[in-house]
């Protein structure tokens, strides 16, 4: 018999932490320049007029105003224009 019990399967028991990904503030909130207002993996939403969008994709506030959200059509690489969401701030 075997005089050390099983050890059992710790093959699948790595995980990456969470990348917090998402708004972080939605439309009619105040915000000053240099804020975050998305974290996004991929340019889903789009920044507009008063915001500027990072290499990895965040979306910051240009200047102090307020977050607005709108739908616009963009432009695909393709030729085809695709309904995104236009953050903006006033």
């Amino acid at each position: 018999m075997s005089k050390v019990k099983a050890g059992g399967s710790s093959r699948n028991n790595r995980d990456s932490a969470g990348r917090r990904l998402g708004v972080k503030l939605f439309g009619g909130e105040p915000v000053k320049t240099g804020q975050i207002i998305i974290r996004q993996a991929g340019s889903n939403k789009r920044p507009g007029v008063g915001t500027f969008m990072s290499r990895d994709f965040t979306i910051h506030a240009a200047k102090d105003g307020v977050v607005r959200f709108n739908k616009r059509r963009f432009k695909l690489f393709s030729g085809k224009t695709a309904p995104r969401t236009e953050v903006t701030v006033e």
